[in-house]
């Protein structure tokens, strides 16, 4: 039992090195941390419109309809609360939950949910935003800016982590 749980520790150790490399982030290093160092300086607006959160789903979903993507689009105000949602056909039903978590996480924590996948990935003391309550380190929420203040986000899911995020930043530069 003892050797089991050596292995296993040893090979979570090399795989976690082994991402952080592919990511080009040593484990545990500055770089991996530094976004999570202070929060975000962006104050709170007034909580976005049902007419902009509109806007900015149908933005999101113009890119995945363009890519050929089938996605699951939610739009939260500052408190992560859901104000919009749409999920195109055929779109798988898990992501409905996914794209209203990390609209929400980013939301909350106004950062991008790739901030915290990155960190993540990197190990060391990122693998504590695993038990960071309300967040989900997955790429696809993106916080919604208008006026230099945070006025909601936008999640998505449906697709890999680089699609969901392609598309949430859609969502987002539809409000500009």
């Amino acid at each position: 039992m003892v050797f089991k749980n050596l292995r296993l520790s040893l090979t979570l150790k090399v795989a976690s090195l082994s991402l952080g490399l592919c990511l080009g982030v040593a484990p545990g290093s500055a770089s991996a941390q530094a976004s999570f160092a202070a929060p975000p300086q962006i104050p709170y607006g007034a909580p976005i419109s049902t007419e902009a959160a509109k806007k900015a789903a149908a933005a999101a979903i113009a890119e995945a309809q363009k890519n050929k993507w089938k996605m699951a689009v939610a739009i939260v105000d500052t408190g992560g609360h859901l104000i919009y949602f749409e999920r195109m056909q055929d779109t798988q039903t898990g992501s409905v939950d996914l794209a209203i978590e990390k609209a929400r996480t980013s939301a909350l924590f106004r950062r991008p949910t790739k901030l915290f996948q990155d960190a993540v990935a990197g190990g060391g003391e990122g693998l504590r935003l695993l038990r960071l309550t309300g967040s989900i380190p997955i790429d696809g929420g993106i916080p919604l800016i208008q006026d230099g203040k945070l006025v909601g986000a936008v999640g998505v899911s449906g697709g890999s982590g680089d699609q969901d995020g392609l598309t949430a930043m859609a969502g987002a530069a539809g409000l500009k």
